[in-house]
């Protein structure tokens, strides 16, 4: 086994909270009863050397890097060996059952960790595949992750902004441009930033009673800042972005000027309605409907929200306005699906605002963690020999 504690090099790991190490009490009261008691029965009766595998039913992008941290800290303070072989490093695509790492060590120091280790793994390998997908559907667009307000708390911001931020390189490997940053200056630093990204709410321009006015305070608060203008408060995208960009002019033919799409699902962005979104969109990409579709892809083409048709309507009256340097920034969930249909109809987003990476379905999280050999002897419980497989062909390599 090779000696490789951490594994991974990735920004903001070393920094983030889901890696401080614990207690043990804080750990006996976090982890699962019977891995308690465990850890009393080996004591009792020896001590052994133990392999774990790790994995997961589903195919994944490899994203170890908080859970691999948290073990090293944890171990330093046992005072504790320990080996990890990582078969897959970080932003590698894993296939389903195929383990993921080994962890070579101590039983007595290990059995009591599995829970909390598991937990670190398995959401993030999944949320990183699915940012992975994000990205690669549109490889010209820039992602900006605005997960935080969907998360369980601040351990699984951290969990999901390292995950976007594992399958964005991954895509940019591939030639995308990828997850680029975050809303929150908390875990900026996995996106290699110091501060998160986000101009306006919709509060704002509550407060400010028009969206050209919301801008003006914005624009004299933060002088030196991009302009970026939610447009859908008064339903009147169209008519409050060409009025922002009118009052700003010089700001929009530096490029310094975007707006942003966040239209509900309730309603049509101003100008549509079915037939004149169809109309769009067949404007410019008749053969996104000509394919079969479900009624959540069709709707993302041409219905109600922030749609294809929405965009490229927008797109339009910016263009025909001389407003050809103002970009547009897409939000309301942007998921694996809503990504792909926007490549298919070629919706022209210079930044998608999402948190739509978090996994959907949560059972497909779930990591896996078996024993596969005590004091180097293999065993493993029945229907689980598959994880010997590689194992033996590291040794054989």
């Amino acid at each position: 086994m090779t000696q490789s504690p951490s594994g991974v090099t990735a920004p903001g790991i070393t920094t983030a909270q889901a890696t401080t190490a614990l207690t043990d009490a804080e750990i006996r009261a976090r982890t699962d009863s019977y891995f308690n008691r465990t850890c009393q029965i080996v004591s009792h009766f020896g001590d052994c050397e133990v392999t774990y595998a790790f994995f997961l039913r589903c195919p994944v992008i490899s994203a170890p890097g908080i859970m691999l941290e948290w073990l090293k800290n944890i171990m330093a303070e046992r005072g504790s060996h320990y080996t990890v072989d990582l078969l897959h490093p970080e932003g590698e695509w894993v296939g389903a059952g195929e383990p993921l790492v080994y962890v070579t060590g101590s039983f007595l120091h290990l059995a009591d960790l599995e829970t909390l280790l598991l937990q670190k793994l398995g959401s993030s390998c999944v949320a990183a595949l699915r940012a992975y997908q994000m990205a690669l559907s549109l490889p010209q667009t820039r992602f900006l992750a605005m997960d935080a307000r969907h998360c369980a708390g601040y351990e699984m911001q951290e969990l999901m902004a390292y995950a976007a931020s594992v399958g964005g390189r991954a895509a940019q490997q591939d030639g995308a441009v990828g997850f680029v940053g975050t809303a929150n200056d908390a875990v900026s630093a996995f996106f290699g930033t110091t501060q998160g990204a986000g101009t306006m709410p919709h509060a704002l321009i509550g407060y400010a009673g028009s969206t050209v006015r919301a801008a003006e305070m914005f624009h004299e608060t933060f002088p030196d800042s991009d302009l970026v203008v939610l447009v859908d408060y008064f339903g009147q995208e169209i008519t409050d972005a060409l009025a922002v960009c009118r009052r700003f002019e010089e700001l929009a033919k530096a490029g310094r000027l975007a707006v942003r799409l966040d239209t509900h699902g309730g309603r049509f962005m101003e100008g549509l309605n079915p037939q004149e979104s169809y109309t769009v969109v067949n404007r410019h990409a008749p053969e996104a409907l000509r394919r079969y579709r479900s009624d959540r892809e069709l709707r993302y083409l041409i219905g109600t929200g922030v749609s294809a048709a929405s965009i490229w309507k927008m797109r339009e009256a910016l263009d025909e306005a001389g407003f050809t340097q103002v970009r547009i920034i897409a939000s309301s969930g942007f998921g694996v699906t809503k990504c792909a249909c926007m490549a298919d109809a070629h919706a022209p987003i210079d930044v998608v605002g999402t948190g739509s990476f978090i996994p959907e379905i949560w059972n497909e999280t779930y990591a896996t963690a078996d024993i596969i050999s005590y004091n180097g002897v293999e065993r493993v419980k029945i229907g689980r020999e598959f994880l010997f497989a590689s194992a033996r062909n590291k040794k054989d390599s």
